[in-house]
């Protein structure tokens, strides 16, 4: 049987990759940079795999001095340039310099290896196109250890300058190292499998990723032209506009925001990571502050576990952090009595819920209840609190009705898969922002109400002593 497994494993990759180069994408051209780890840990057998992933990858690429330009640099101790953007103009040169790469087998210093790409390989200098070009400037970086220097700041420095980066961990990978890595959103360009035999999966991934033109699948909503790059999009302005900038969704919006997550056995570990990306990403979206908006957090399997209150955090980057540290709980999958703690407690003043702010929840699930969600969702939403239900996979469209508060067309989301989950956030922060008072309004809501209950308590004082001067 494992050699049956074997050979049908070997012709399942043949097919694949003839399908590749029988059918090329139509995408747009690129500046495209594969940075790939050649540090000692990874054996010459999976060092062959990594050769294979790229080879495949390229197939379905317009290699050409006026298409893409592909260039290479492998890294370990030091960082050693293959081949620069400038370097081939045809796909089979590209090729033939990936078959001629040398294991180096040294150690694991990421954070050069991207310092490399932004200063050097990314220069026009060394082939790529000028800036005002719009050529979107990819790189990829492959890595299978944790490295050896640090890599949060020059990766943002890197993103920063326009580079469009895609974060692929194989094996023990820490998912915190990728994520510092990649691009956002996440759930887009930073992937992780458990082995180099299942890196070859992630080529139709990048298949969709590199030749959709986003504009054609997203509501991109551009007033004038809408500019596809990988995994994501830009709106430009036609001759003679210019483009206003967009503000922050909701950089003056205020509320009570608790997240209630999922954290059954049938989401994993991997799905896990890309919700506590989607938990960031409405954070991101937010102000978050003393005055401004309070965020809580529950997780639920079998039982009910809060990870922090209302109250707990002040700042977007201690919530980020909570949410980067949370534990998978992988158990059964009790929804129903996650929405009675929501309702019973994480509103509450004890756990830092507030008078008079609006109370939200955003319910995440990815399966069938073991409990019946109805009684207290309902309870919930006829309290006030406004409910918006996110589910994903097997979710049952009837409990995300139940969860969910009316109309449903603005508070009930679903995505087939987790990888499209990030299509669906963009709309469910805006749909949330929308309803949310200002933070003026709400302080002088405050200061009104503040302003009644001393009249009303220099009232009730003055009742007492005229009461009083009568008895005497």
């Amino acid at each position: 049987m494992r050699c049956l497994a074997l050979g049908l494993f070997c012709l399942l990759c043949c097919n694949a990759a003839q399908t590749y180069r029988q059918n090329p994408c139509k995408a747009i051209p690129l500046d495209f940079i594969f940075v790939i780890d050649s540090s000692r840990s990874i054996r010459p057998n999976d060092y062959e795999k990594v050769k294979t992933f790229i080879i495949n990858l390229l197939q379905f690429l317009k290699i050409g001095h006026n298409a893409t330009r592909v260039g290479l640099l492998q890294y370990g101790s030091v960082v050693q340039p293959e081949f620069s953007l400038s370097t081939y103009t045809t796909k089979s040169e590209v090729e033939q310099a990936v078959r001629n790469m040398e294991h180096l087998a040294t150690g694991t210093m990421t954070g050069l290896a991207i310092q490399y790409t932004m200063e050097t390989a990314f220069t026009e200098e060394h082939g790529a196109r000028p800036m005002n070009l719009h050529i979107p400037r990819i790189a990829m970086i492959v890595t299978d250890g944790r490295p050896q220097d640090t890599v949060e700041e020059i990766a943002a420095q890197a993103r920063q300058a326009g580079i469009q980066i895609f974060a692929i961990g194989v094996g023990r990978v820490d998912m915190n190292t990728l994520r510092a890595i990649g691009s956002e959103p996440h759930s887009e360009h930073v992937h992780l499998v458990a082995n180099f035999s299942q890196i070859e999966t992630l080529i139709s991934v990048f298949q969709s990723k590199l030749c959709s033109d986003m504009c054609e699948v997203v509501d991109h909503q551009c007033q004038h032209i809408c500019v596809s790059s990988p995994a994501s999009y830009r709106c430009k302005c036609r001759e003679g506009y210019i483009l206003n900038p967009d503000e922050p969704e909701c950089s003056e919006g205020v509320m009570d925001l608790v997240f209630v997550i999922d954290g059954s056995k049938s989401l994993g570990p991997n799905n896990f990571e890309l919700v506590k990306q989607f938990v960031n990403s409405i954070v991101d979206s937010l102000d978050i502050s003393k005055m401004g908006t309070h965020v809580g957090l529950l997780q639920y399997s079998t039982k009910v576990r809060t990870e922090f209150t209302l109250g707990q955090y002040s700042t977007a980057q201690h919530i980020k952090s909570a949410v980067n540290r949370m534990q998978y709980m992988g158990r059964g999958s009790m929804t129903g009595s996650a929405l009675r703690h929501m309702f019973e407690s994480s509103f509450s003043t004890k756990e830092g819920g507030r008078f008079n702010i609006p109370r939200v929840s955003i319910v995440f699930t990815d399966g069938r209840s073991q409990d019946d969600v109805s009684e207290w969702a309902t309870k919930a939403k006829n309290s006030g609190i406004t409910i918006y239900a996110l589910g994903v996979g097997k979710a049952i469209e009837q409990e995300l009705r139940e969860i969910a508060s009316e109309p449903d067309e603005k508070h009930l989301y679903y995505a087939e898969d987790f990888e499209k989950m990030a299509e669906i956030t963009k709309k469910l922060k805006s749909r949330i922002c929308a309803g949310t008072p200002h933070k003026a309004e709400v302080q002088e809501s405050l200061q009104g109400n503040s302003l009644t209950c001393l009249l009303a308590a220099m009232s009730k004082r003055l009742e007492t002593l005229e009461n009083q001067l009568v008895h005497k």
